[in-house]
């Protein structure tokens, strides 16, 4: 299994719906990339400019599900499967669930 380094976490996006609410169809080309994904790796928290975090601390700990930005993470493949290798300062949040509220639509 990949491990990252420093301050980075690897994270596995979530899919984004391939029809609509009404059941029509989307082609790749009109799907949004997903922005939401969970944790699958931790890095040991050392930053660029030496300073150590506790990512544990933050809540950021595998199976924890993120919100991070759309274009700062690196993508990479591993077994066939995309995934993203983000720092912390490209992660935008924890998302935890609330009761009441559907995440789905």
């Amino acid at each position: 299994m990949f491990r990252p380094l420093g301050d980075r976490v690897l994270i596995r996006p979530l899919k984004t719906e391939k029809t609509t609410a009404s059941g029509l169809v989307l082609p790749d080309s009109a799907k949004k990339e997903s922005q939401e994904g969970e944790i699958l790796a931790v890095g040991g928290g050392h930053t660029d400019d030496g300073k150590q975090l506790d990512l544990n601390a933050m809540g950021l700990k595998v199976g924890v599900r993120v919100m991070f930005e759309k274009y700062g993470p690196d993508e990479i493949e591993i077994n066939n499967e995309e995934l993203k290798v983000a720092k912390v300062s490209h992660i935008l949040g924890i998302i935890e669930d609330v009761p009441g509220i559907n995440y789905a639509n």
